[in-house]
């Protein structure tokens, strides 16, 4: 099984630079999108609807912002849209789909600009792991967490610890998740080296790119027990269609 995460930031903008040629190329068997800024309603049915796959989204309230959606090979037994809370649900940040043994979920944490907004969305966040992780039902999260977790995960770390991404808080939650909370970050089960990052600043992205000055904000992540099934994880840093990159994943399951 393999699954690609990947925010678009703006969809029709990725597709204008060549986004649904990407995905035709990709055999996954589950795309996981984020940052749409878009209302699925205003999109062609070739980005709704891209030969071999359905398309599920769920758009925020606001205009041109956020939102995320799920490309799925195989009709899910289920979608659950939203986690309840108005601050995920309203803002579009979280959409899953569930299949006979696992879900898969794309999802969009708040960037940290506004860092109390942020501290909030994840503490309702951290109620919602804490449940799921204690269910005999196994998770894949896909998306941008928007938290570069430890000092190999950006460069130039120690000019940005103060940066939303990088501060204190936002780390420390993050060790909350990969600890005591006990899910997996999949990427790092199979690939410790530096320089792995998902997102450049500038969309101008050949300079950034080659310099590798970026951060690694993307995540697919699983509980304890899922560990086992985790087989390669790999950037496409190839992938320009959007100043970040896609996380793909393979997994030794079938949906």
């Amino acid at each position: 099984m393999k699954i690609a995460s990947i925010n678009v930031n703006g969809i029709r903008e990725a597709v204008g630079r060549g986004f649904l040629d990407w995905l035709a190329n990709q055999d996954a068997d589950v795309i996981c999108v984020q940052n749409l800024k878009a209302k699925s309603f205003e999109l062609d049915d070739s980005i709704l609807f891209p030969e071999g796959y359905e398309g599920y989204f769920l758009d925020a309230e606001e205009d041109g912002f956020s939102g995320v959606g799920l490309y799925c090979r195989k009709i899910p037994k289920a979608i659950m849209y939203g986690l309840g809370f108005p601050q995920c649900d309203n803002e579009a940040r979280f959409l899953q789909a569930d299949y006979e043994r696992f879900s898969i979920a794309s999802f969009l944490m708040p960037d940290g600009s506004d860092l109390e907004a942020k501290q909030s969305f994840m503490s309702r966040y951290q109620e919602y792991l804490s449940k799921m992780v204690k269910k005999r039902r196994e998770y894949i999260i896909c998306g941008t967490w928007h938290i570069a977790h430890k000092t190999i995960d950006l460069a130039n770390w120690a000019d940005n610890q103060t940066t939303p991404g990088f501060r204190p808080e936002e780390r420390a939650w993050m060790d909350q998740v990969f600890g005591p909370m006990g899910y997996i970050d999949t990427f790092r089960e199979v690939n410790r080296d530096a320089n792995q990052y998902t997102w450049w600043p500038k969309l101008d992205q050949d300079v950034p790119r080659m310099r590798q000055e970026g951060w690694r904000l993307d995540y697919q992540i699983v509980g304890p027990e899922f560990r086992r099934h985790v087989v390669d994880a790999w950037i496409d840093r190839d992938a320009t269609f959007s100043e970040f990159a896609p996380l793909i994943v393979e997994y030794d399951l079938e949906l």
